[in-house]
C-alpha cells in the first residue's frame, strides 16, 4: 500500500468487514474530490450534502454520495466531461474503478453518474486481510452516486476548505447556514411517499449542537423553486416554526432511527429521539 492510502486508513478502526468497505467508500470518495479539484470542476460547483458535511466539517455518521451545485444555472454543463479526470486519479492509487452516466429523469435540473467497482479487488488495494475478504460475496459492487444541480436556488454563499489527504487540495463548498437551509428543506419537502430518511433527522441534531445558524432566505429561494411556497409568500421565522412543527407531529421516528441506524457508531444516541425531544430543540435554531 502506498504512503498517501496508508495515512488515509490509519484514521479508520476496523473490527468488521463493514468496516473496510465503509473505509474504501470514504477513501474513493476522496479521491474522486481530487480528482474533480485538479479538473478545475470547482470552479463551476460546489460540494454539499451528507458527505459533505462528514468530510469538510467532522460530521460523525457515514455517507454514501457525492452532491454538487453549480454555482449558477448552466444549461448545457456536462458530467461527463470530468470522467475520464475521475478515472485517471482513481487509477493514480491504484484503484480500478469505472464512472458510468446514469439517465436523465425528464424535466430534471439533476445530472448523475455512478463510480462503481469491484469491492473485493479495491480492498485488496489497501491489503485488506484474506479472512475479512471472505465475508464478503463475490462480484459485490460498491457504488458512489455523483450529483450536480444545475439550476441550483439562488441565494447562497460558498467557501473554500482544504483537505490534506491524499495530498493537500482544495473543494469549494457551501456555507453551513446555507448547508443547514438545504437539509431544512429535504426534511420540509423531501417526497418519499412512506419512507423516512432518518439520515436528514440525524444530520438535523448534528446542526442544532454544531452549527445552528440557518439560512432563512436560501431556505425560502429552496421552497419557491420547488413550488412548496407560493410566488409572492415570504418564509417569516413564525411561518418557518410551524412549518417544522407540523412536520415533527406527523414523522415516523422509528423508521427514522432503522433507517440512519447502520450510518451511525454510537445507535444509543438515538434512543432520545421523540416528537417531544425535536420540538424542544427547534428552539435552538438560530435564523440567519
Amino acid at each position: 500500500m502506498n504512503e498517501p492510502l496508508a495515512r488515509m486508513m490509519s484514521k479508520y478502526e476496523f473490527r468488521r468487514s463493514e468496516d473496510y468497505v465503509r473505509a474504501l467508500r470514504e477513501i474513493l470518495q476522496e479521491i474522486a474530490l481530487l480528482g474533480l479539484w485538479r479538473s478545475k470542476f470547482f470552479g463551476k460547483a460546489a460540494f454539499y450534502g451528507g458527505t459533505a458535511l462528514r468530510v469538510l466539517y467532522g460530521l460523525d455518521r457515514f455517507s454514501e454520495d457525492l452532491d454538487f451545485s453549480l454555482l449558477q444555472p448552466l444549461p448545457d454543463f456536462q458530467l461527463s466531461k470530468y470522467s475520464e479526470a475521475l478515472q485517471t486519479e482513481l487509477r493514480g492509487f491504484g484503484f480500478d474503478a469505472r464512472i458510468e452516466p446514469r439517465a436523465k429523469r425528464a424535466l430534471s435540473p439533476i445530472q448523475s453518474a455512478f463510480l462503481k467497482a469491484d469491492t473485493i479487488k479495491q480492498l485488496l488495494v489497501i491489503e485488506t486481510a484474506e479472512e475479512i475478504l471472505r465475508e464478503l460475496p463475490k462480484g459485490q459492487v460498491l457504488k458512489i452516486k455523483l450529483e450536480v444541480d444545475t439550476d441550483p436556488p439562488p441565494g447562497f454563499s460558498t467557501e473554500v476548505k482544504y483537505l490534506l489527504q491524499p495530498i493537500p487540495f482544495a473543494v469549494r463548498s457551501y456555507m453551513l447556514p446555507d448547508l443547514f437551509a438545504g437539509k431544512m428543506h429535504a426534511i420540509l419537502c423531501r417526497r418519499w411517499k412512506t419512507r423516512v430518511k432518518g439520515r436528514d433527522w440525524y444530520d438535523f441534531v448534528w446542526f442544532i449542537s454544531n452549527h445552528p445558524a440557518l439560512h432563512l432566505a436560501h431556505l425560502e429561494r429552496r421552497l419557491l423553486q420547488t413550488g412548496d411556497l407560493k410566488k409572492g409568500e415570504t418564509l417569516t421565522s413564525e411561518a418557518f416554526h410551524a412549518r417544522l412543527r407540523k412536520t415533527i407531529e406527523t414523522v415516523n421516528l422509528d423508521e427514522a432511527r432503522k433507517e440512519v441506524e447502520p450510518f451511525v457508531k454510537n445507535p444509543d444516541s438515538l434512543a432520545v429521539w421523540s416528537k417531544g425531544f425535536f420540538i424542544d430543540i427547534i428552539q435552538r435554531i438560530k435564523l440567519v
